[in-house]
């Protein structure tokens, strides 16, 4: 049963139009037969898409800290609940057990974990798919500021050729559906 990593907002201050994409996303894959992977928090879309895999029958693996445990709650209802002692830790535990990703929006944390699969599969360190969830245009700015790093060669590839951009969670289940 192939894992998918997740990587979204804890912020439970975000838009109310948000968690609708990370529920449909915590149900599509536990409606896949996948298991979701994540941070572990119980807050903001990373709340959001854990409750909804795991009321859609879907098995949960959460990852967190313990630095952050009163910050972003303990999701307890996950299948399996991993305490690591780092952010580095509960990185590569993520990493270790996902066959793709898939990236709602998000922050700083968001993005930085984002870039990092992304440098790791451009460096040949994985071959997973990467799935960028670009909801209403979330991420335009960056995927335009990834064409200009392509254009003044600063990266070889131009990010579509790395990463699937698609515009919602519908199309990135699609694609993830595809990937059997």
């Amino acid at each position: 049963m192939p894992h998918i990593g997740v990587f979204c907002s804890s912020s439970n201050a975000i838009d109310s139009s948000y968690p609708p994409i990370a529920e449909t996303l915590g149900a599509g894959i536990a409606h896949l037969g996948y298991t979701f992977v994540y941070g572990g928090g119980d807050v903001g879309l990373m709340g959001a898409a854990a409750r909804s895999a795991t009321e859609n029958g879907g098995s949960v693996v959460g990852v967190i800290p313990r630095k952050l445990e009163s910050r972003e709650g303990l999701y307890t209802l996950a299948d399996e609940l991993i305490i690591t002692d780092t952010m580095s830790e509960r990185k590569q535990t993520i990493y270790d057990r996902s066959d793709a990703f898939v990236v709602l929006p998000g922050g700083y944390g968001t993005l930085e974990e984002f870039m990092e699969i992304l440098t790791l599969r451009n460096l040949g360190y994985h071959g997973h798919p990467i799935i960028l969830v670009n909801t209403d245009g979330f991420y335009d700015t960056l995927i335009q500021f990834f064409d200009e790093l392509f254009d003044k060669h600063f990266a070889r590839e131009r990010a579509e050729e790395v990463v699937h951009i698609v515009p919602s969670a519908e199309k990135a289940l699609e694609l993830l559906a595809s990937l059997d």
